[in-house]
């Protein structure tokens, strides 16, 4: 294999990961990649305290995917977050009316729960660990291919909801961890899929997934 044919680039990994203590989760059923768009109501009480305390603090705060249970709080049913999650950072809000608010969030670094907890108002924080940056050991031809898939998803998107783009700006095309995370979100694959692509540390490994889905459904 010549160099041409594979792009390869890690991260070196820190022998202790920084932590994060009291990290607010938001427990959804969806799941947020890096550089992914969120757009949340957000009613509950607890959550619009949420929202308000990280625009306060300018921190973000963690969506899991729910393992079991359900996003609205029911009495006597827990909801238990997926161990693996991803900070969200509020990039706008707004007030809907009174007690509702319309937040925008944008996916960041990926973590891990250690331990989670939840207090008297409902809310479940954690102790987790932040985790790497993707090791990028990919095959530039599967690449290439998802990229072109990609742009042509993108291009259809903007043409018929040019308002609604479920995928923010910027587009950065040449970044391999970004075009196989668009992918995953836009992509019709359940959700336990989805986590799993989210959770790999590699992101050849994603490509490879994602790839082999596309051509399966003759997308390639």
């Amino acid at each position: 294999m010549s160099s041409t044919d594979l792009l390869r680039h890690t991260t070196p990994v820190d022998e202790t990961p920084p932590t994060l203590d009291d990290l607010p989760l938001f427990p959804l059923h969806t799941v947020l990649f890096p550089d992914g768009r969120l757009p949340l109501r957000v009613f509950e009480r607890r959550y619009v305290d949420m929202v308000r305390n990280c625009l306060r603090d300018a921190v973000p705060f963690g969506v899991c995917l729910i393992a079991s249970g359900e996003e609205v709080a029911r009495s006597g049913q827990a909801t238990v977050p997926e161990s693996i999650g991803c900070l969200a950072e509020i990039v706008d809000c707004n007030m809907e009316q009174l007690g509702v608010l319309l937040i925008e969030t944008r996916g960041r670094q990926r973590f891990r729960v250690i331990e989670h907890r939840k207090r008297d108002d409902g809310l479940i924080v954690a102790s987790a660990e932040l985790l790497p940056a993707d090791i990028i050991d990919c095959k530039l031809e599967l690449l290439g291919e998802c990229l072109s898939v990609l742009r042509r998803i993108v291009t259809r998107l903007h043409a018929e909801q040019p308002d609604r783009m479920p995928v923010a700006e910027p587009y950065l095309w040449d970044d391999p961890s970004w075009v196989t995370n668009r992918l995953c979100e836009l992509l019709p694959v359940p959700l336990k899929a989805k986590q799993m692509l989210m959770a790999l540390p590699d992101a050849g490994m994603r490509i490879e997934i994602v790839h082999r889905y596309m051509r399966q459904h003759h997308m390639v």
